[in-house]
């Protein structure tokens, strides 16, 4: 049996392993239920059945047709996204929206094969304002716009 498409075959045991987990967790720490009355472990265990057999498709899929070769795969970008969503978590409280949500888009920015400041910075300001909008303006969230030294 030979792989004609890796980057299939791994994206399907990708999927199948995502779904195969969360059905079996949610079959063996929750209850199912029926159809009629379902548990807490019915809707996930669904979608992880979903997943898995999707998963199954593809995987069975890349054995039949030709596909790409997996390309190389990169850490920088995986690494430099992570560190960024993982700062405004942390960063939200002490430093404020604004402040975070800019730690999160330049650090994540360091992650792509180019970087530009102007371009970084347009993009800084129009996720701050629809942040401010949405969390702030729109849903009333008490989120700190700014760190307590500056209010």
């Amino acid at each position: 049996m030979k792989i004609k498409s890796p980057k299939d075959f791994w994206s399907g045991v990708m999927f199948a392993g995502f779904g195969l987990f969360f059905l079996i967790w949610a079959v063996t720490h929750y209850q199912m239920g029926t159809a009629v009355r379902m548990g807490p472990a019915y809707f996930p265990a669904v979608l992880g059945g979903l997943l898995a057999v999707l998963g199954g498709v593809i995987l069975f899929g890349s054995l039949a047709a030709q596909g790409p070769a997996m390309p190389v795969f990169h850490l920088r970008p995986v690494f430099f996204i992570s560190l960024g969503v993982v700062l405004y978590g942390y960063l939200m409280k002490p430093l404020g929206l604004m402040l975070a949500t800019g730690a999160l888009v330049y650090v994540s920015a360091f992650g792509g094969h180019e970087f530009r400041w102007k371009e970084v910075t347009i993009l800084y300001v129009i996720l701050a304002a629809f942040s401010w909008l949405v969390f702030v303006k729109g849903l009333a969230l008490p989120f700190p716009m700014w760190p307590a030294y500056f209010e």
